[in-house]
């Protein structure tokens, strides 16, 4: 699958998330076969740039090839210059928001509530696209309520726009994550449209994203919440796809590693306090996915006060998880 220049090596690919897909996190994901890993969202308003939380989000240092910014706002000047100063930053692929469902997003007439203004829409797609050389791309939600599914006419307006690839959440803004994801919307949008579509909502394994893309014609797919815990599920998703067979496991030394080294990016990204405390949600996702959260370790994870403390505590939990396996061998 090709986006502008750019060759994606997997058509597997991570969902942007607020407070989840960091550089240390991007980097693991495109590390273990994600094609493609955005930025969390930035707002187009660079005033508020100046934040710590912001200047760590525009930090590509490292990041593998092509690095994405997606951005979030509703005046299309202001998205266009936000995309000319990030484009002049690094970025590679510019990708909009309007899928967002959160109520201080959407709050704002940004997100997900764009979709109820097909004609603002079309204004800020074709102002940020004539505003930067590089690839621009989209995300959205099949409309903002059960009774307003406009994705169609939204995916259309993306392509005369000069859209280059589309990524498409199988609800509306009113589901929230509520419910499961239907993907008649997103094959309909693929029947109409011809640049990239990429299917997004409950895609948890390689059987469901071959079905996913057998039922939409879809490009591709999108993982978001089911990476959490499990960001070697692009390297499982990407084995089944190729083969039509489930890939074999990886090895549990061979996962408490990943997470060794997951934590080491994120105290190296962060810092102290922030990187303990950034990492206590991974490993709640971890544990939750592999220990079962029993009591007693997630008191010593979720408890620990240093980097180092919290080191040593997973590495004697998953050390103990590696030694079961052994044992039951």
């Amino acid at each position: 699958m090709r986006i502008g220049p750019w060759t994606l090596p997997s058509p597997v690919v991570l969902a942007p998330m607020a407070g989840v897909t960091d550089r240390p996190f991007r980097i693991l994901c495109r590390s273990l076969g994600a094609g493609l890993a955005a930025s969390e969202m930035l707002t187009s308003d660079t005033r508020l740039w100046t934040s710590s939380k912001s200047r760590l989000r525009m930090n590509h240092q490292g990041e593998p090839e092509p690095r994405v910014v997606q951005l979030a706002g509703a005046d299309p000047e202001a998205l266009a210059e936000a995309a000319r100063l990030n484009v002049a930053l690094g970025a590679q692929i510019i990708d909009l928001n309007m899928g967002c469902p959160a109520k201080k997003v959407c709050g704002n007439l940004c997100g997900s509530a764009l979709l109820r203004d097909e004609p603002l829409v079309a204004r800020i797609l074709e102002t940020v696209v004539r505003a930067v050389e590089v690839p621009v791309t989209l995300k959205i939600r099949t409309g903002w309520d059960r009774a307003h599914v406009n994705g169609v006419e939204i995916a259309r307006i993306a392509e005369r726009s000069g859209i280059a690839a589309l990524a498409v959440h199988g609800r509306t803004r009113a589901d929230f994550y509520a419910g499961t994801a239907e993907y008649a919307t997103i094959r309909d949008i693929k029947a109409r449209v011809s640049i990239p579509v990429f299917a997004n909502g409950d895609i948890g394994d390689g059987k469901k994203a071959r079905e996913v893309l057998d039922f939409t014609g879809a490009d591709g797919v999108m993982i978001g919440r089911a990476s959490h815990g499990r960001p070697w599920i692009f390297r499982a998703v990407n084995g089944e796809l190729q083969s039509g067979f489930a890939t074999p496991a990886l090895l549990r030394s061979e996962v408490r590693d990943i997470i060794l080294a997951h934590l080491d990016s994120v105290y190296c990204f962060y810092g102290e306090e922030t990187g303990v405390r950034i990492a206590r949600k991974h490993l709640g996702w971890y544990c939750g996915q592999l220990l079962g959260e029993p009591a007693a370790v997630r008191r010593d994870l979720m408890g620990a006060l240093s980097t180092a403390a919290q080191f040593a505590q997973t590495l004697k939990a998953f050390d103990a998880w590696v030694g079961e396996a052994a044992l039951a061998a």
